[in-house]
Parts: C-alpha cells; sequence; structure tokens
C-alpha cells in the first residue's frame, strides 16, 4: 500500500519468519550458530530461549535452510498442549510410521529407531524439534528425554531441539527434570535489542526490502521505537509497519517521533512504556533519557558493525545517524 511513496520492493516489517529478513544481533548470531552446529553433529538436546517475538522461529529456518543443515530432515512439533497419547501418535504420523506405532509407544519407539538407523546409513540426520517447550507438562519432557536415548555406541539418532520463553529454563531446573537437564549438550538465549541493535534491525530491514532508511524515519522515532518496543524486534516491526502507513495516510516522510506517538496510543502501549499510572503521561518523557546518550552519532561505533546475512553476504548495521533528522517533513 505504501511501497511506492516510501521507494520499497517489498513490505520490510511483515511478521512472517523469512529469513532473508533475519538480523543477526550478537545473541541471535550466537543461537544460529549454536543450532547449526546441534543439529548438523546430532547432538543430544539443544535448548534455545528467547522472550515471545525475539526471533526464535526465524532462527530455526534461517538454521534448516543453511548449508550446515543440508542433510537434516526436521519434525517441528508446534503444540505443546499434546496428551501422551496424542504425542505418541504425532510422532508417528512425522515420521510416517505404521498405524500400531501411532497407538503403542513401544511399537512406535521400535519402528522410530529402526527407520533413524536407515536414515543415518543414507547419510541422513532427522531431528525433533519442539516449539513452546515451555508448556509441556512433566510427563511429555519425559517422553523427550526417553527419545533423547535413542542412539548408536558411537551417535544419537534424533537430535531434540527445545526452544521456548525464559521459563523453560525454569522448568528444567526442577528437580524432577534433571536427568532431561544433563542431557542438554548446547543452550543459549536470545536476548532483546539494545538501542543500537534496534536501530540496525530497522535499517537492515528497510534496505533488504530495497529502501533508504534515512528517508523512513527519524533518530528521534528510533529512539522512541526501541523504548515502546522494549527491543523485541516483533514489536518494533509492529510498530514501524503502522507509523509506515500513517506517515503515507498523512502524506509525511521521514516518519517522525510524533507519529511514533501516534502508534503508542493506538496500540495502548504508553502504561507499559512508562510505567505511570496517569493517562496523560507523556510519551516526549520516555524519549529524553535515551535521546541524551545517542544524539545520532556513533551509536555503533566508528563505520558500524558488519552484518552478515544470513545468504552469506555481508550488509552493514550502521550507526543511528544512518536516520532521519529530528523533524519529518510534510
Amino acid at each position: 500500500m505504501y511501497l511506492r511513496f516510501y521507494g520499497l520492493r517489498e513490505l520490510p516489517f511483515e511478521l512472517t519468519p523469512n529469513p532473508k529478513f533475519l538480523y543477526l544481533s550478537p545473541s541471535h548470531r550466537e543461537a544460529l550458530a549454536n543450532l547449526q552446529y546441534g543439529l548438523s553433529t546430532a547432538k543430544a538436546v539443544t535448548v534455545v530461549t528467547g522472550e515471545a517475538g525475539t526471533g526464535k522461529t526465524t532462527i530455526i529456518r534461517t538454521a534448516l535452510e543453511s548449508p550446515a543443515c543440508r542433510n537434516v530432515h526436521c519434525i517441528h512439533l508446534t503444540n505443546p498442549g499434546l496428551t501422551r497419547d496424542e504425542f505418541v501418535e504425532t510422532l508417528a504420523r512425522g515420521f510416517t510410521l505404521s498405524r500400531e506405532a501411532s497407538e503403542s509407544k513401544a511399537t512406535l519407539l521400535r519402528e522410530l529407531e529402526l527407520a533413524l538407523r536407515e536414515r543415518r546409513e543414507r547419510g541422513e540426520i532427522t531431528a525433533l524439534i519442539v516449539d513452546e517447550a515451555q508448556r509441556l507438562s512433566d510427563e511429555l519432557l519425559e517422553e523427550v528425554r526417553l527419545l533423547a536415548n535413542i542412539e548408536t555406541a558411537t551417535e544419537k539418532l534424533l537430535p531434540l531441539v527445545l526452544v521456548g520463553q525464559p521459563e523453560l529454563a525454569d522448568r528444567l531446573n526442577q528437580v524432577g527434570l534433571r536427568q532431561l537437564k544433563q542431557r542438554v549438550a548446547l543452550r543459549c538465549d536470545i536476548a532483546a535489542l539494545t538501542l543500537p541493535e534496534a536501530a540496525a534491525y530497522m535499517a537492515f530491514r528497510i534496505r533488504t526490502a530495497g529502501g533508504d532508511a534515512a528517508r523512513l524515519f527519524t533518530r528521534e522515532a528510533v529512539t522512541l521505537i526501541h523504548e515502546l518496543s522494549h527491543g523485541i524486534p516483533r514489536t518494533i516491526s509492529v510498530i514501524c509497519d503502522n507509523a509506515l502507513l500513517n506517515g503515507f495516510a498523512a502524506g509525511r516522510q521521514p516518519v517522525s517521533r510524533d507519529l511514533i506517538a501516534e502508534v503508542a496510543r493506538d496500540f495502548d502501549m504508553m502504561r507499559s512504556a512508562t510505567g505511570a499510572d496517569r493517562p496523560g503521561a507523556l510519551l516526549a518523557d520516555v524519549a529524553t533519557p535515551l535521546l541524551e546518550t545517542t544524539s545520532g552519532e556513533d551509536a555503533l561505533g566508528d563505520g558500524g558493525e558488519k552484518q552478515e546475512a544470513p545468504d552469506g553476504g555481508v550488509g552493514t548495521a550502521r550507526k543511528l545517524s544512518v536516520f532521519g533528522g529530528s523533524r519529518g517533513s510534510a
């Protein structure tokens, strides 16, 4: 809708887990490396945690599409609210096992181990990824532990990846799950973005979509976006997409801080950003402390941080000064 107005080829802030738009902050890069290593070398259990909206699903897709995982075939469990019988049925269907396997755990384990051995002999690695793992019942986490025991004398046959919100770490610290925790070979956490990283995230997605970051957002707008979103990439994208739409409707670019404030009011973000109870809390109060320390100069250091794109190319996570000045134009 607003592509031509901002000189874009495609929408830069869609919420789909498209690896093309994955910005690799240091914690995202670490998570990607852990996933690639854990899957390609068939580690027993890899744990990835992060708040909702930090990009865990996109990281998984990027890892699976990378050259390092070209021989990895993945079964992805996205519904953690299953009973044990439903879990067995889901695994049997996902691994294309017999009907009997879907009705009997003993048959499932026997057929699954045979299938995994045959696939490994063909040079294939089959992995199970469990999303929203913090919501799994203790019963299902125990079933996951048993799956991690499928192995030969020299290698694991079914590498597992547990992906979840920070509460997953608390679950793994429970006494009853200590045997599962002992099998965790790799573990990493995806952190929220800092202000410089949020600016780089926005600039990277805008460039990937064919645009010029300096024409789309002012520095003050970027600062306020970071404060309102608490550095969560998904929330940053929601704010940016709506602000671009509002700017298009008003015929204004770049997007200024007042347009971001409009979005904040529309989405009722003011209270969570300010922590104030008064209805008329000023959004200007939110931005001021950050603006004093990030005036647009050297937000990421001289020259910016090199940002490696998922396809192996190199982009640039530039300074906050890549964005426009303090005033939007009508």
